[in-house]
């Protein structure tokens, strides 16, 4: 009996040994696998908490209200043009010829249409208010009237909905914003002012886009003498436009508001001073004065 305890207990503590032993080459491997499974779920973690990447959207048809495409490297130099198509609700810029990019768009609702034509940039402010609208703010402002039309960030709802400005996603009018300067030409396009070209154009500025914006910047841009020009001022009241003339080159545009009181002949004063009641032309001084009723 007691010859075949030992042989028992010789026999359990083999089995230890081997277990134990068995244990010791396992070891790396489960720890490696415990390692592996760790890995893995503290992946799907991350995974779980990162946000999900919306997909690239590579037609400018698919663009959803506040998207927008951006590839400046595409064009790196060149001279910029905008084409703004109404119908479409888009921006296309183009740099040296080349579209850089395209964003969804907001133009002006019923009652309050954006106008279409050719024009140009002809101011520029980063944080600018609407005088008209409450100082309803208007980031990024480029101005293409003076009555009033401008580029800025705004709500982009999907649909016309502005007072005739060009609303932009915010981060795309801030880019468009360091490639423009005064004087980049803006085609605002509709389905009954423009073919099918402008109002829908494509990766390279068409043709007939092209010449259009030549003429507008080579009218806005003249080059002018060394020596200091000859400036003038023509408002006509037929069609109730303004014209600045310098060197005999229209330099600028507008419209002009004109009252019963504007009449040929009638002097107009320009000053680099403030126009405050301190500044402006009191009953006692004269200006110019002349014959006549």
């Amino acid at each position: 009996m007691g010859e075949r305890a030992g042989r028992l207990r010789a026999r359990i503590a083999i089995g230890f040994v081997a277990v134990g032993a068995a244990l010791l080459i396992m070891a790396p491997s489960l720890t490696a696998t415990a390692l592996a499974k760790q890995q893995t779920k503290k992946s799907a973690a991350q995974k779980k908490k990162a946000p999900a990447k919306s997909p690239a959207v590579k037609d400018p048809t698919q663009l959803k209200p506040g998207q927008f495409q951006w590839t400046p490297d595409l064009s790196p130099e060149g001279p910029v043009a905008i084409i703004i198509s109404v119908p479409k609700q888009r921006v296309y810029v183009y740099r040296n010829g080349i579209q850089i990019g395209v964003a969804t768009a907001s133009t002006g609702k019923e009652g309050y249409d954006t106008p279409t034509g050719v024009f140009t940039i002809l101011e520029k402010e980063k944080e600018h208010y609407s005088s008209t609208y409450n100082d309803a703010p208007m980031p990024h402002m480029e101005r293409l009237t003076w009555d009033g039309i401008a580029l800025h960030a705004g709500k982009l709802p999907g649909y016309p909905a502005s007072h005739g400005c060009v609303r932009l996603p915010p981060a795309f009018a801030e880019k468009l914003y360091g490639i423009t300067e005064v004087g980049t030409p803006v085609i605002i396009a509709g389905d009954a002012t423009d073919p099918a070209t402008v109002v829908d154009p494509g990766l390279l500025l068409g043709a007939t886009a092209s010449e259009k914006l030549t003429k507008v910047a080579k009218k806005t841009k003249p080059v002018f003498a060394k020596t200091k020009g000859v400036t003038s001022i023509l408002v006509s009241r037929a069609d109730n436009s303004i014209y600045v003339i310098q060197n005999g080159d229209i330099v600028a545009e507008g419209k002009a508001e004109i009252d019963k009181r504007m009449k040929p002949g009638m002097v107009l004063v320009t000053t680099g001073q403030p126009a405050t009641a301190e500044t402006r032309s009191g009953k006692d001084f004269t200006i110019m004065d002349a014959g006549g009723k």
